[in-house]
């Protein structure tokens, strides 16, 4: 019988998993697609010796054979890297430190995050684009040959936006496309991509002059304020698309889907999608226990982050527990059933979870920040970048010190309780017991008050107990024989 929690045996036998197999790209276009002859100029320039390759799911099946040419045409070792610890657009620098490679070699779709510990070669994926029908769905869309418009794509069509822009400049004087950058001196990608240093690439001001976030830069007129702009993007739906129009919010979006080569104005309730993430936040100012969860290894700055992150919460009078469990699922994060909300630390494009299948919400470092620091507001702004969070960063914004007398308390909009807002000037000292918890004569004595442990005392099943001196000792008898499904004393059902 199958119920929520399983399913027949003969019905897993069956199934039929509906995938989508990519065909080998032919041999004369693996150079085009995949750039081998920049990529080992790349390796001979630098004398790199042994090299990652990462590719996405998607490009796997042409992984051993790009892997062989690059290693024919130099003397390096390729090792390939699939199925990476967290999303693909991020770089795998601690499977590629767990060869010891020299530098590494990004394939297909790429989020632009910083990262500093190896050198580093972005090469996209060069997806077709139809630019005539592209430029006749932006006339249409934009029918005002006047309007301020700023062009931003997903970067696997970053070589053929320089048409684009050459088709429809002469018609629209303030179009503005953007450009890719990268931050660091050790990043590459052969006349597609900029380098920017990190200083020069965190402004964003009402009267400056140059923008750039997520690895896209554009300039702006004298005067004007990127709010008095539109956005055309061009690429499929999905996260990078998704955190443009959270981040820029009172723009507006129009969009052009390469494969089904329509143009469309983007019609999602911005609004709508704020005051859902403005539930979580309410959700994550009611929670006891937050759990961290740690989404990537590669971006820099995630270590500052997750101790800010702590600090923060414990600020204000919760607790924390930090979890690294690689690609998240609802399986995973089922089985602590004590943590009342999670906050994942991730690249932009990842952290925006759709966390309605989980159990219990998951929230950005801004959210979570919105939640528990009183300095921070909740306004027009909305920051998915956590570097723009931490010391230095153009969001940053200092924890609340408690110098007043008395706790601030406020009522919780979603159970309609009141709940304290005190904020601790430190974090309580632990301890120095090997446990909290004590069992006496079948009671549960918590000795320190804890979040965890009061949880667990309030549980009915508390796991394995040994029940020491209780459990008669009998003689060992022989057990079933066969598997699960069949016992051999259960015969076989007619």
């Amino acid at each position: 019988m199958a119920d929520a929690f399983s399913s027949s045996s003969e019905t897993v036998l069956q199934r039929v998993v509906d995938v989508t197999v990519k065909t080998n790209t032919p041999p004369e276009k693996l150079e085009e697609l995949y750039q081998i002859k920049e990529t080992c100029d790349f390796i001979s320039q630098h004398q790199f010796q042994k090299v990652a390759l990462q590719f996405p799911d998607e490009l796997l099946v042409d992984s051993v054979t790009v892997a062989a040419e690059i290693e024919n045409h130099s003397n390096a070792k390729m090792f390939i890297l699939g199925d990476t610890s967290y999303g693909s657009c991020c770089v795998d620098e601690v499977a590629a430190e767990h060869v010891g490679a020299d530098c590494i070699v990004h394939y297909g779709r790429a989020c632009l995050s910083a990262s500093k510990r190896l050198p580093l070669m972005y090469v996209f994926e060069r997806r077709q684009l139809d630019v005539e029908k592209c430029a006749s769905a932006f006339r249409e869309l934009y029918p005002d040959t006047q309007s301020h418009i700023i062009i931003l794509y997903d970067v696997n069509y970053v070589h053929v936006i320089g048409d684009l822009l050459e088709l429809l400049s002469p018609e629209y004087p303030n179009l503005v496309a953007s450009d890719l950058v990268v931050e660091g001196e050790q990043r590459f990608s052969h006349s597609q991509i900029k380098r920017k240093h990190y200083d020069n690439c965190l402004s964003e001001q009402d009267n400056s002059q140059v923008i750039c976030q997520f690895g896209r830069q554009f300039p702006l007129n004298s005067g004007s304020n990127i709010t008095d702009h539109s956005m055309f993007y061009v690429g499929q739906e999905g996260a990078t698309l998704r955190n443009f129009m959270m981040t820029w919010n009172r723009c507006s979006f129009c969009s052009f889907d390469p494969v089904t080569m329509m143009g469309r104005k983007e019609s999602v309730s911005i609004n709508r999608a704020l005051m859902k993430r403005y539930y979580a936040i309410e959700r994550a100012k009611d929670a006891s226990v937050v759990g961290i969860l740690v989404g990537t290894l590669g971006v820099a700055d995630y270590l500052t982050i997750i101790q800010q992150l702590k600090e923060t919460i414990a600020r204000a009078g919760k607790k924390s527990y930090m979890f690294a469990m690689g690609k998240l699922n609802v399986p995973k994060l089922a089985n602590f059933l004590e943590i009342d909300i999670f906050v994942l630390i991730a690249c932009p494009e990842n952290s925006l979870l759709d966390s309605g299948e989980f159990y219990k919400p998951v929230v950005t470092p801004f959210e979570m920040e919105v939640a528990c620091n009183k300095n921070r507001e909740w306004s027009e702004e909305y920051v998915t970048d956590f570097r723009h969070l931490i010391p230095g960063g153009q969001s940053h914004v200092p924890l609340a010190d408690q110098q007043e007398e008395g706790d601030e308390t406020d009522v919780s909009l979603i159970t309609g309780a009141l709940r304290s807002r005190c904020v601790l000037n430190s974090e309580p000292a632990e301890s120095s017991h090997g446990s909290s918890v004590v069992l006496r004569n079948q009671a549960l004595i918590v000795a320190n008050t804890d979040s965890a442990a009061s949880f667990l005392a309030g549980r009915s099943w508390r796991g394995l107990e040994q029940q020491l001196g209780e459990t008669p000792v009998v003689k060992a008898v022989e057990g079933r024989r066969g598997i699960a499904i069949a016992y051999e004393e259960e015969g076989t059902s007619s």
